[in-house]
Formats: C-alpha cells, structure tokens, sequence
C-alpha cells in the first residue's frame, strides 16, 4: 500500500508564517512492553500505557485515502466514521476568517464547522451562525441566534447540514432550522433543556441529547417532537457533549452518565444499554463518567469512550461487548481499516487493534507547555486520519502529525492560537478553529 507519509519539511511546509518549525526531544519513547495477560492494558497515570508486545510486529494497513467532499456533522457525518481522508502533501495557508467571538472564562467555543458544497459553515461562541466560500473565505452571510433576554454563559450547541438547511442546537434550549443558501430561519423550537452538542440529522430525523440526557427526536421539515428517551440523570459534568450516532435503523446516544443506549430510530424503542463507567476509581475525577467524544459506528461495530477510563466496542444490533479496555479520554475515536486511534486523558496518542482492543503503539504527546516546571496543561484534540498522517492539534498553538503506522512523529506547525475543536477535513483542505475564534484554511 501507498504509505505517503508527512515528513517534516513537508509538514513545516504547512508554513503560517507564525513561527520556526521542528520536532522537539519531548516525545519519549514508549515503556518496556510488559507480560501479556487477561486486562488488554491498564491505564496508570504515573506510568502511561505498553503496547502488546505480542502485536509489536504486526504491519498496520490502512484504506487507500479518498478525496472527501462533504464534513456535514460533527465528527463528519451520522456514523462518524470518515476513514482515511486525503489532503495534499505540500499545504499553506489558502485564507482565515474571524468567525465571531471565541472562547473566555464565561463562553466556550463547541461548534465544529461543516464544510457542504464549496461552503464552510461556523458557529462561534455566542450562537453566530456564518457561511463562507471555502475557495475564496467571502463570507455569504451571517446569522445572530442569540437571544435579546439571555444571560451571558451559557455554553454549549452545534451545527449540523442536510438537505439544504443547517440545523443548530444551543445553550439556550432552542433549536433552529435554517435554510443553507441564505441562514434564514425556517423554524425554531424551545427544547426541555439546554443543549452542548451538535445535532445528528438522518432519514428525516433530528437526533438531539439535552444537558440533563433528554434524547429526542425531531422531524427534519418542521420540528415537532416525534419521540423522547430520558436517561440518567448527572449531577456534574465536562464542558461540551457528544452527539448521538446513527447508522441503519439505531441511533445510538451517549450520556453524561456514561450510560450509551442504542434506540429505534422509528419509535425510540431501546434495543440495548450499556454503561462506560470506571471499576478502578483511580481519583475522584474517575467519578466523571461522561462519553465526551463521539461514539463512532463502523461496519456493525459501536466504539466509544468515557472520560472515567473505558472504551468498549459494542455489536450494534444487540449491544454485546466485543471487547472493553481501561482506557479514557474526551476526544472521538478516528477508525480506519483495522485499527482505532484515539487520544487519552493523559495525552497519549494510541493505536487499537479493531478487533480485540489490544494496543498496537503509544505516542505520548507534550502534557505541559512549561515542560521543566510542568505548568500550564496542553489539551490535545483530534486526531483526523489524513494522506497517512494523524493530525491532533493542542491548546498551546502548535499541531502535529504523527505517522498511523508506527507513532512516529513527522513534524509540526504553529497556528495563530490554540486549538478549540479537532480540525476538519474536506475537499483536500485542512480546517483549524482557534480559541479566539479565527478560521485556518490550509489547502
């Protein structure tokens, strides 16, 4: 297979003009391997995670990349299994765009763009809707959701596109529908509670979770309520949320409690229930059971994981463990081919083996942007899987590219701020949203 790996001048190639490029000594190399047993791997704080020395040789195969059009959802699209992406090899910097207001102690930015016929679509911390030409960065028009009585921070929403009209969910408890073409709104709906993630819109359906773990379903052409599922409720929570996946006849819905369920898409009958929670409570942040990233369907197969430190793989019909591993994090497992590969709490990047969960390699990643005097922690999100290069972008201003095959690391590149969301890709482009709100257009 075509292995066309990002090298670093390639990567630095990427060149904002925002800063000299290199790989640092900071990535360490992984732990000896230690003896296997039943647990497929254990996760330590202090001491990080060992790939199974009994697949050290094993050669990753990854599909051949394609060239993808359309990024409608967060994490893509209903499944939010997009494979292996393609870009191009010798990148800069194509254009940016202030998108509106970005990430402070009272608002944060959740809403990751959609990118739908030659036309990104973004939403900023205050519910601003926006359009942009992806070829040029114009913006088409610009819509201003935000209540005229609301109370500043609230947090939460997202976007999501299908036949022609941006559906948005809010902190406020509304949601929108507005047409594609011009952001009028076509209707509106007040929700039984706030919302902190993007919408899932399949089969005429609208997928919505509530802050409390409300699940509805709406139509698509007017909004009224078609189902509802009440799950349990959370006391405390992380900042932002997971949208519910979709694929055939079952949505599946991740909780704040770390409940996931698999619903019918038709009536909300529950097929099936599981939970992520944590046997081991390593600290009292283990308690934090939340399905932060979002569960990813591929080929009949549910992946997820919780923040409290489970990740699990579920038949999707009957909701039977394929297997389940000690292993956290907050960001959306990335599949391709045979393998998964996921950031952890502790910003170690993993490659899992599909099939049975055994680790493949670790890549830890920079925790601190004071490494001596470990201040100041780098939150990591991502990765996309893009031309043979995982990309994950940090909260310290600098992306990186690690290699799928064996965790190496190829290179990196400034961006003008820290990262807020996962970056997207589409029409051969890379798409980075910044804290304070800035758009990055690399092609």
């Amino acid at each position: 297979m075509l292995q066309r790996f990002l090298t670093l001048a390639a990567f630095c190639g990427l060149g904002l003009g925002l800063g000299a490029c290199g790989v640092t000594d900071w990535f360490d190399s992984a732990e000896e391997p230690r003896l296997p047993g039943e647990r497929i791997a254990i996760l330590a704080l202090d001491k990080g995670l060992t790939p199974d020395p009994e697949i050290a040789d094993q050669q990753i195969i990854l599909p051949k990349p394609f060239e993808n059009q359309f990024w409608t959802h967060a994490g893509g699209n209903p499944p939010h299994a997009m494979y292996h992406l393609s870009i191009n090899d010798d990148l800069s910097e194509a254009w940016s765009a202030d998108i509106g207001e970005g990430s402070d102690d009272s608002q944060a930015l959740l809403a990751q763009p959609i990118v739908v016929e030659n036309v990104v679509f973004t939403m900023d911390a205050l519910t601003d809707v926006s359009a942009y030409d992806t070829i040029s960065g114009k913006q088409y028009w610009q819509v201003d959701l935000d209540p005229d009585d609301h109370d500043d921070g609230y947090f939460g929403g997202g976007i999501a596109y299908a036949d022609g009209r941006i559906y948005v969910t809010t902190g406020f408890a509304r949601v929108f529908a507005l047409d594609a073409r011009s952001g009028a709104i076509i209707w509106q709906k007040d929700m039984p509670g706030p919302m902190r993630a993007a919408p899932t819109v399949n089969g005429g359906r609208v997928f919505l979770v509530t802050l409390d773990n409300q699940m509805l379903a709406l139509a698509a052409d007017d909004g009224r309520r078609l189902w509802s599922h009440i799950g349990i409720q959370e006391d405390a929570s992380l900042l932002g949320a997971a949208s519910p996946a979709v694929a055939g006849g079952t949505v599946v819905v991740p909780f704040s409690s770390g409940e996931i369920i698999g619903l019918s898409v038709t009536d909300g009958r529950m097929l099936w229930s599981d939970s992520l929670s944590s046997v081991n409570r390593i600290d009292p942040l283990a308690d934090l059971a939340h399905i932060r990233g979002q569960p990813v369907i591929d080929r009949g197969v549910v992946m997820a994981i919780s923040h409290s430190g489970r990740m699990i793989a579920l038949d999707l019909e009957r909701g039977a463990r394929a297997w389940d591993i000690d292993l956290g994090g907050v960001q959306t497992p990335w599949v391709a081919g045979d393998y998964v590969f996921v950031l952890t709490n502790d910003a170690q990047l993993v490659a899992v083996r599909r099939r049975d969960g055994r680790l493949r390699w670790v890549r830890p990643l920079q925790r601190f942007e004071d490494v001596e005097d470990q201040e100041d922690l780098i939150q990591w999100a991502g990765p996309v899987l893009a031309s043979d290069r995982l990309i994950v972008a940090g909260s310290h201003g600098e992306a990186i590219s690690v290699s799928p095959y064996t965790g190496e690391v190829l290179g990196f590149i400034e961006l003008p701020d820290g990262a807020a969301l996962p970056p997207v890709v589409a029409g051969n482009s890379l798409y980075f949203v910044t804290d304070s709100a800035e758009l990055v257009v690399l092609r």
